[in-house]
């Protein structure tokens, strides 16, 4: 149960900016003597795949606080960010790590952990690149750069927590769930009033 807490946190987290969980991943294998990725994920921790993804992180980083390139970016990701949710699952629930000591589940179908955080990675993909676009014309792009500076500290503090704490990742991203649709049906319910319509309960 742990080992799909820890692949859901960092595929969730790669949803939100691709390469932060790779880039935690492999500085944790390399740094911290209580985290090992299995023979097939030790790449991630080897100085070409930690510079590379690095730079690829600062891009990201920084593109994403810039309004218009952040939609632009976003559409780019499409593709990138489910990937390294399917890589960060499929690493991060096979690796030995602070709460997982022999990790077991899933480990027997190499492909399943990766098309679980494959999934899960689009989807919070999905949600991310469809507010983002509303969020920049309601504030002529202002609300950009600081969108995003959250969604790269959530990405960084579920990247952690899901190697160290697994059980508190699932917490927070229930959390984040829950505020995402109570500001969904926030927004209908002020449009609706907005146009004369009857809010929408549901």
């Amino acid at each position: 149960m742990l080992e799909f807490l820890v692949g859901s946190g960092l595929a969730t987290a790669a949803g939100l900016n691709a390469w932060m969980p790779l880039f935690v991943l492999g500085l944790a294998d390399r740094f911290v003597p209580a985290v090992e990725l299995p023979a097939g994920w030790a790449w991630l921790s080897s100085d070409v795949a930690l510079w590379v993804v690095g730079v690829l992180l600062v891009v990201e980083i920084v593109a994403d606080k810039i309004p218009a390139v952040d939609s632009v970016n976003d559409v780019i990701q499409t593709l990138v960010r489910p990937a390294a949710g399917g890589i960060a699952f499929g690493a991060g629930s096979s690796a030995e790590t602070v709460r997982v000591d022999d990790p077991e589940l899933l480990s027997g179908t190499a492909w399943v952990p990766i098309a679980i955080g494959v999934v899960i990675a689009l989807a919070v993909h999905a949600l991310k690149a469809a507010v983002r676009p509303a969020a920049n014309v309601a504030t002529a792009g202002m609300a950009a750069p600081v969108i995003s500076t959250v969604e790269d500290a959530t990405s960084l503090a579920l990247s952690v927590l899901a190697i160290v704490v697994p059980v508190v990742a699932l917490l927070v991203i229930v959390g984040l769930g829950v505020a995402v649709a109570v500001t969904l049906r926030s927004r209908r319910r002020r449009r609706a009033a907005r146009d004369g319509a009857p809010p929408d309960d549901r």
